[in-house]
């Protein structure tokens, strides 16, 4: 089951997030983090658990980030992580933005669900207030992509 996140999914969200983020997988998140944009967050329910979860930030009238896609090991390969990309996908054309972009080391996953490789440069300096923050800062090896909405 597919809904948006509750206060009741944030530590589990956070163990998920932050599971991968220990194999350098993805970017960590703090609790207050996750409690601050609980509202960007939808989650993929198995039984009573949280096994899957992705957000979409916005930044601006015209454009938002995809981000914390993440599906727990034992169900990857279902079309768990692809359905949340596409729930964030309409969220997005809900909300009239008309662009998406996400910052990846897995830029291959994105590609399939229609993102395009851009420049770091075409991102706003706005985005990069939470990458001087980032463990990974300035070497970062993320790849940058957008999306049309």
């Amino acid at each position: 089951m597919y809904r948006k996140a509750t206060t009741n999914d944030v530590e589990y969200i956070h163990k998920l997030i932050n599971g991968f983020a220990s194999k350098d997988l993805m970017l960590p998140r703090s609790l207050s983090e996750i409690y601050e944009n609980l509202r960007d967050y939808t989650v993929y329910i198995d039984g009573n658990r949280v096994m899957g979860c992705a957000a979409l930030h916005v930044y601006w009238k015209d454009l938002a980030e995809i981000r914390s896609v993440v599906v727990d090991e034992s169900l990857q390969r279902k079309g768990i992580a692809t359905k949340l990309t596409n729930i964030c996908m309409d969220e997005c054309r809900n909300l009239q933005i008309k662009r998406m972009f996400v910052l990846t080391d897995v830029p291959a996953f994105f590609e399939k669900c229609g993102f395009y490789r851009i420049t770091k440069d075409e991102l706003p300096h706005k985005i990069w207030t939470e990458c001087v923050r980032c463990h990974k800062f300035p070497g970062c090896t993320e790849v940058p992509l957008m999306l049309q909405c």
